[in-house]
């Protein structure tokens, strides 16, 4: 066979599959559309295996995070009890007193601010993406921006 018969009939194959008015039949449409499913399938599947990942993370995260605070916290106890046992020992010794009290502050700030961290993480641990992808269509308002 020539090969410039060949690429002309390949061409023309193509043409007539591309044309509009040609039609696939009920099985390659039903083929299509399998692999149109698979392919939603497995990019919500990946989607779900990344939040998942990015959840486990944000839980470790907190956890050590909460770990860290409850020994903040019990610090910070701690350190309120040496002050009220400090300024029921000894009246006049309020220099110590008060740096007994500045090192509770400062530990129920830093629990204060890794608080606010694990608040800030806990967001990803209710997948986002996947729940707002799983609204209805008819919910999303249209984009009107676009021109």
């Amino acid at each position: 066979m020539d090969p410039t018969t060949a690429v002309k009939q390949t061409a023309g194959s193509r043409a007539t599959s591309s044309d509009p008015g040609h039609r696939a039949g009920l099985p390659e449409e039903a083929q299509l559309l399998w692999h149109e499913l698979r392919g939603l399938a497995n990019d919500h599947l990946r989607l779900a295996a990344l939040e998942t990942q990015r959840a486990g993370e944000s839980l470790v995260i907190m956890i050590a995070v909460g770990m860290i605070v409850a020994g903040l916290l019990l610090g910070a106890w701690l350190g309120l009890m040496g002050a009220a046992v400090l300024a029921l020992a000894g009246r006049g010794a309020m220099e110590s007193d008060n740096a007994l009290l500045l090192a509770v502050a400062v530990n129920l700030l830093v629990a204060l601010a890794l608080c606010g961290v694990i608040r800030r993480r806990s967001h990803h641990l209710r997948f986002p993406a996947n729940t707002g992808g799983l609204r209805p269509a008819a919910s999303e308002p249209p984009d009107a921006g676009t021109s």
